[in-house]
């Protein structure tokens, strides 16, 4: 069996730049902090990020935007970040705002390998430039095509050493569906047991979908 806990000063050899990375939390709930801390270490840029939000500055992801190490951000909300603000008035970053149920609905249909969701969320506004409008049974409906990356890194509670992960509370909210949507995926643990030390019935993440453990215990 593949070790898949490794040290966090691999990420060099994983995360590069240019590459398009989801990341899991809700203004920082449930992100992987650690992670984003050395990736600010890092200095990768050119980067392209999926994520719920850019949390807040100098906290959660919210610290990789004050560093500017992206060139476009996908998100459903950039409000708590002043830097982000700024970034998108400026024209410094391409930000695609998108709302928050369509990102969630991309992204579990690149996991489930479907083509895109019908959704009338965005019709008659601005969200709906350039989209395809279907029609079902007489209603309007835009096509949101899938999200894809090259890498997710996820915050989780409990992951065994085979990468099965749970979650605690609601720091769970992205996690899930961005593991099913990426080339790679990183957990990023609070604690890291011993493989059948978690309950089967508590795995929200089998490990099927884990690449690399990192321990984020403080």
């Amino acid at each position: 069996m593949k070790d898949k806990v490794i040290a966090i000063d691999e990420l060099s050899n994983i995360v590069k730049d240019s590459m398009t990375i989801m990341v899991s939390g809700f203004m920082g709930c449930g992100s992987p902090h650690k992670i984003i801390e050395k990736l600010v270490e890092l200095d990768v840029k050119h980067l392209t990020l999926i994520c719920n939000d850019t949390g807040l500055p100098q906290y959660g992801v919210g610290h990789m935007v004050a560093n500017k190490q992206f060139d476009c951000i996908i998100a459903s909300h950039i409000g708590l970040n002043r830097e982000a603000v700024r970034q998108l008035n400026s024209n410094e970053t391409k930000f695609e705002l998108i709302p928050q149920g369509t990102i969630a609905e991309r992204i579990r249909c690149c996991g489930a390998g479907l083509g895109g969701v019908l959704t009338p969320t965005g019709i008659g506004t601005v969200v709906a430039e350039g989209k395809d409008i279907i029609e079902v049974d007489g209603q309007q409906y835009l096509l949101e095509k899938p999200l894809k990356a090259d890498v997710a890194i996820i915050g989780a509670g409990v992951v065994d050493k085979r990468g099965n992960v749970c979650y605690n509370g609601s720091t769970r909210n992205f996690g899930p569906v961005m593991a099913t949507a990426a080339d790679i995926v990183i957990v990023e643990a609070a604690q890291i047991v011993e493989i059948g030390e978690i309950k089967p019935e508590n795995v929200v993440t089998p490990h099927i979908f884990v690449d690399y453990i990192i321990d984020g215990g403080r």
